[in-house]
């Protein structure tokens, strides 16, 4: 006789690459509440933009074979879950339908769809933002956030649940598609929007933690900004900014220069006080340009005097290096925690097999770490997670949210 384990948290994932939605359904659903065998609080459902045309069929052929009280879920551009042998694969491109069951005693599952109308101004209290989403403060939520990329004003909202729920976690990703303009959906319940973003605030005995990896290395040292004007870096430590950047570039391999030629960033550290910068201390961001007349540099982030940058790299094996140094780093910081129930993985289009010339690579390597764990997720158009103490919207990142009880 098996022993149900009602009391603690459980997740599941299945993951269908069926042609026809309806036995991509009946997969998902069969597969996943086999593995769950407890009481269900949330349901996350991911689905291939190969299905477009058949977005509007998803919720009632779901509802036909289980009943799931709060249900979240997007279109992706690829999809990424469990197969029948409980390995991880990242599907693009290819009909796909990820289905994530949790069980969740003990935490409050509040769900909720914004649209940018609806947005508290800057100058809004909190209570505007716990009324808005119905969310208290207290206990710390922890939130799953799925978003429409194009009218959602996602960075208003990021900030402003930052700021009204200071300690909480956020992670998710911007709905996408395979095609450049295609259709795009979120789904909420019963309900699909086409705008907006929907998510779920989980509050109680939960700890959602988080990976991510911006697929970045450092080159030369951090240099404190003494000069700038919005997004325009005029004085590193008394120096023009392009005179440091092309010391750098000196000391650099052949390879490494080459590299930077097409693939150098700048990462903005976000904490002030730190003394040891490391990877995962900075907020990647586009270098945009250079004015060799007067030595400065665009970058794609407002800046201050005082903060401190660092040029980076970006390629495949840097990408990798970064996630196992991350998921490393991860291992040995929650040896004495509770182990980890469930995890979502939110992928960035850019990443993937068109990055590593071969398929699945982050997913397997975050299960070679996490061995056993049920794993869901899609590839984003921009992808949602912390650096430091503030939430932020990535590009060509992998963000993990691993969940586990308190």
């Amino acid at each position: 006789m098996v022993e149900l384990m009602a009391d603690k948290m459980q997740w599941a994932n299945a993951l269908s690459t069926r042609p026809s939605l309806e036995a991509a359904v009946a997969e998902v659903v069969e597969v996943a509440t086999s593995a769950l065998q407890a009481p269900i609080d949330l349901g996350i459902v991911f689905i291939s933009s190969a299905f477009t045309s058949e977005y509007p069929r998803l919720l009632p052929l779901l509802k036909e074979r289980i009943s799931i009280p709060v249900l979240i879920g997007c279109s992706g551009g690829g999809i990424i879950g469990m197969d029948g042998q409980k390995q991880t694969q990242e599907i693009e491109d290819l009909p796909a339908l990820s289905l994530t069951l949790a069980h969740l005693p003990g935490v409050q599952v509040t769900p909720f769809h914004i649209v940018s109308e609806e947005l508290p101004d800057l100058d809004s209290s909190p209570n505007t933002w716990e009324e808005l989403l119905g969310v208290p403060a207290s206990p710390t939520p922890q939130f799953i956030l799925l978003a429409e990329p194009f009218s959602s004003q996602i960075n208003d909202l990021l900030a402003g649940l930052d700021f009204a729920y200071p300690g909480s976690v956020t992670v998710g990703g911007l709905a996408s598609s395979s095609q450049m303009g295609g259709r795009i959906n979120l789904f909420f319940n019963d309900k699909v929007y086409r705008e907006g973003a929907v998510g779920v605030a989980l509050s109680g005995n939960v700890v959602l933690e988080t990976i991510v990896a911006q697929g970045c290395r450092p080159i030369g040292k951090p240099y404190q900004i003494g000069a700038c004007d919005r997004n325009i870096v005029l004085e590193l430590e008394a120096q023009p900014p392009l005179t440091v950047l092309r010391d750098i570039l000196e000391d650099l391999s052949e390879d490494d220069r080459e590299l930077a030629q097409n693939s150098l960033f700048i990462g903005v550290a976000r904490d002030e006080f730190k003394q040891d910068l490391e990877q995962g201390d900075f907020l990647i961001r586009n270098l945009l340009g250079v004015d060799p007349k007067f030595g400065a540099i665009a970058i794609g982030d407002r800046i201050r005097p005082g903060q401190r940058i660092q040029f980076h790299l970006r390629d495949a094996n840097t990408s990798a290096e970064d996630l196992e140094y991350l998921l490393q780093r991860y291992q040995i910081q929650t040896q004495s925690s509770p182990a980890a129930a469930g995890a979502l993985m939110f992928s960035c289009l850019g990443r993937g097999e068109g990055l590593y010339g071969k398929a699945n690579f982050d997913s397997q390597l975050f299960r070679q770490y996490l061995p056993g764990l049920p794993l869901g997720g899609f590839f984003c158009n921009g992808e949602i997670g912390p650096v430091g103490n503030s939430t932020f919207l990535h590009g060509y990142t992998s963000v993990f949210a691993i969940c586990r009880e308190q």
